[in-house]
């Protein structure tokens, strides 16, 4: 079983910076592939970043494109996901997610992770 626990979220001014981390256990984190979701109120989860155990392969939503950057710490079992110049359309629970099963292909749907974390709100005034 494994165990995702997201932090770093908060009330931040558009424009400025967060930091997420996502804090694996139970698991051999390193050979998952790691995603960020996020849900805005009233609309579906949807994609935001990933990045793939093997080669570090990282894909991006659109949106989020040059101001939003994955990385992972395999030796923490810690996923990151940086997000500058924020705007008010980032607010949203942002949700970490596991894929336990093997992949060299990054993963942008959401079926196709096994485990997930509770979730974090960022909240980006303007």
């Amino acid at each position: 079983q494994v165990q995702l626990v997201e932090s770093g979220g908060g009330l931040v001014q558009a424009g400025g910076s967060l930091r997420l981390s996502c804090a694996a256990s139970g698991g051999t984190f390193s050979s998952y592939t790691m995603g960020w979701f996020r849900q805005a109120p009233g609309k579906e989860r949807e994609f935001v970043a990933t990045i793939t155990w093997s080669w570090g392969t990282t894909v991006y939503a659109d949106s989020v494109k040059g101001r939003f950057t994955i990385s992972r710490d395999n030796a923490k079992n810690t996923v990151y996901l940086r997000m500058n110049s924020l705007k008010p359309e980032d607010t949203a629970v942002y949700y970490c997610a596991a894929r336990t099963k093997s992949t060299a292909v990054p993963i942008t749907r959401a079926g196709g992770y096994d485990y997930w974390g509770q979730g974090t709100q960022v909240t980006v005034s303007s």
